[in-house]
């Protein structure tokens, strides 16, 4: 079973692996409402019980298509969290008003937004709201003013943001307490290890989300790119010493390592591969084997 983890002094706990909802609708494996449930059913029964969603995915249709799943079988909203974001508007026929890809952290947006996720998927509150870009426009205050309404009237639990900087980050939270900051980490993408992003949520005791944590897969592909490859031969190697397990599960092991209790959020809808995820939670590595995938990142080893 995958456990539950604290991911703020005063926040919410959530389950150390978080199931992404990306590309179950329009975007992806294009489920139906029952193959969804099917997968959330699934998903808890390994103890994987934190959903991500986020107003735009599907074209903000993937909200949607989660909460008919869910309408049927009210009882499992009380075993399960639900995480949406907000803050991104798209050009889509679903939201004619928008003329141009642009953010939105007012504090009308904010609550709309939030509203608006409530109605899709037929839950009366979030258990956490992020604020999915940063905007150069956005002001604290008013930000904070959104989600004190929103907490204050129990349409949302607690609230984040995502792909912020640490300097970002500090401004919201000076102004309202953040419970998260949902970035983008793997050993593709290694910034957060080095740019102070990490070491400010560990600071502040705030367990960060990490979302790719796979590479976006690319780590898998047929490629030539030698990053990508160095990555594979060693995580392989790894894989073999650690008792047959897989390249993905090496990825998962190695990122999870990290003092600040990273959780990832898994952006499959393969169950099986869920599955092998939830077996890498288990695997220990050591301080020399997370230097050696460190260094098959980099091409180099650490100065």
């Amino acid at each position: 079973m995958v456990n539950q983890i604290q991911v703020a002094k005063d926040g919410p706990s959530f389950s150390q692996l978080i199931f992404g909802v990306m590309k179950w609708g329009v975007w992806g494996h294009n489920y139906s409402p029952s193959e969804v449930l099917d997968l959330i059913l699934a998903s808890l029964d390994l103890g994987i019980t934190t959903f991500d969603h986020a107003d735009i995915y599907g074209h903000y249709t993937t909200e949607a298509l989660f909460g008919k799943a869910t309408k049927g079988a009210p009882a499992i909203r009380q075993k399960m969290q639900l995480i949406s974001k907000c803050g991104i508007k798209l050009i889509t026929p679903n939201r004619p008003e928008h003329h141009i890809k642009s953010y939105d952290t007012s504090k009308a947006h904010i609550i709309q937004s939030a509203e608006n996720s409530l109605r899709y998927l037929h839950t009366d509150y979030l258990d956490l709201l992020l604020i999915h870009r940063p905007s150069p426009l956005m002001h604290p205050d008013e930000m904070a003013e959104a989600f004190t309404h929103l907490q204050q009237s129990g349409k949302v639990l607690h609230f984040g943001v995502s792909n912020f900087t640490p300097a970002q980050f500090e401004l919201v939270h000076n102004r309202f307490p953040l419970v998260t900051n949902q970035i983008e980490a793997s050993l593709l993408h290694t910034p957060p290890f080095l740019d102070g992003t990490l070491d400010q949520l560990l600071r502040l005791s705030i367990a960060p989300m990490a979302w790719s944590p796979l590479g976006g897969g690319l780590i898998f592909q047929h490629t030539e790119d030698e990053r990508s490859q160095r990555i594979r031969l060693m995580a392989n190697s790894l894989g073999k010493k650690y008792g047959d397990k897989t390249i993905d599960q090496i990825l998962i092991a190695w990122l999870i390592k990290h003092p600040s209790n990273i959780l990832p959020i898994l952006g499959t809808g393969n169950i099986e591969r869920v599955k092998a995820a939830v077996e890498a939670l288990s695997i220990d590595i050591s301080t020399e084997d997370w230097f050696k995938l460190w260094e098959a990142s980099n091409g180099e080893e650490v100065p």
